[in-house]
């Protein structure tokens, strides 16, 4: 039964939510709609949650997840005390827009074009979002960024490498950013940062608006397990962890932190399937454009692709009915003629081709 209008918090009914990529059960599905690594994560990953399973699981985990955050903070040669680590980086992003962002109307600036999400936080916690149309090659347009930050704003977000595009930004800009809003946080959500973009950890200790957000979802095959973290000052990760322990104090089960300490202590498992897909997204690339597809240059785990000669819709539909399934945002007009494929293992690229092949040859 659905709860009926007049139970509701007024702010409920004004919500538009995120709209989560399709997983649909249907066998021998090619599935590259979501932006998921092809690859299983890391032996010992499964090895260390399974050991974790087997114990402690009648006590609460750590609320600190303390060695999680001392493995992370080591990897990428920061303190304990700059890393914040929550339910996937989702929910990460929503404490900080919490934390971060409520500054009496005042505008949050980020991309026309980007994770959605990012709307769906403003539309949560009451913030007004202020989007700035990503340039002509749909690319991130700092000079606009850095311009409207001149007048007063709530904070910048940018996605890098951008998504849905693939497109990354220098960290030359980033700074750039950084300079323009010196008493605003600048979030820096660095989904897709491994297959290829520079990370913005580095530029932490110099800043202390800087807030870099992460996930272990795409690039250490985790998006099963929920796992996401920040970086930043010390400051910054307080206010972070008192909205947390305002609202859930063990965002992290013992399975999680377990499984993801491991993930991270096998860097030579995460070099190989980082390469593989990397590899696989240069091939894929050149072959899509021996089709006759536009490739935006892509830092990510996915491509943005159009054809001239065929709607982007059709040609999703089509190759639904050939079990390919990729992803197609309809919304914003911009990009409604684009496609987003995620890369998937050699064999998954090859039907995808093969599929895409035949309904262009068909039409």
């Amino acid at each position: 039964m659905t709860t009926p209008p007049s139970f509701w918090s007024p702010v409920v009914g004004t919500l538009v939510p995120y709209v989560p990529g399709e997983q649909p059960r249907v066998d021998g599905l090619v599935k590259l709609n979501t932006n998921e690594n092809p690859y299983p994560p890391s032996p010992r990953a499964i090895a260390a949650i399974s050991a974790a399973a087997r114990e402690g699981l009648e006590r609460y985990p750590d609320p600190e997840s303390t060695v999680l955050r001392q493995t992370l903070a080591a990897h990428h040669g920061v303190n304990a005390g700059q890393v914040f680590v929550g339910n996937g980086s989702d929910e990460v992003l929503g404490l900080a827009f919490f934390a971060f962002f409520q500054h009496a109307g005042q505008p949050l600036l980020f991309a026309d074009v980007t994770y959605s999400f990012y709307r769906v936080y403003c539309g949560l916690f009451g913030i007004a979002p202020q989007l700035v149309p990503l340039d002509a090659a749909l690319g991130v347009d700092v000079d606009a960024l850095a311009a409207r930050a001149a007048a007063p704003h709530a904070g910048i977000v940018i996605a890098n490498p951008n998504a849905p595009t693939g497109i990354g930004l220098p960290l030359a800009q980033i700074e750039r950013l950084l300079a323009a809003s010196p008493h605003r946080v600048v979030l820096v959500d660095e989904a897709y940062v491994d297959f290829g973009g520079g990370s913005a950890i580095g530029l932490v200790d110099r800043h202390p608006n800087l807030l870099v957000v992460h996930t272990l979802s795409k690039s250490r095959s985790l998006a099963g397990l929920r796992v996401g973290f920040a970086v930043g000052q010390r400051p910054l990760i307080d206010a972070l962890e008192r909205v947390k322990n305002s609202f859930n104090s063990y965002p992290l089960d013992r399975l999680a932190q377990a499984g993801a300490i491991a993930a991270y202590e096998d860097a030579a498992y995460f070099d190989k399937t980082r390469a593989a897909v990397i590899d696989s997204r240069e091939g894929l690339t050149l072959q899509l454009e021996d089709l006759g597809f536009e490739v935006l240059p892509s830092q990510a785990n996915f491509v943005f692709v159009r054809h001239a000669a065929h709607d982007a819709a059709a040609l999703a539909a089509s190759l639904r009915e050939r079990k390919v399934l990729v992803r197609h945002f309809r919304q914003p007009e911009r990009i409604a003629q684009y496609l987003r494929i995620s890369i998937g293992t050699p064999g998954q690229c090859d039907a995808l081709v093969q599929a895409l092949t035949r309904v262009i040859a068909s039409s």
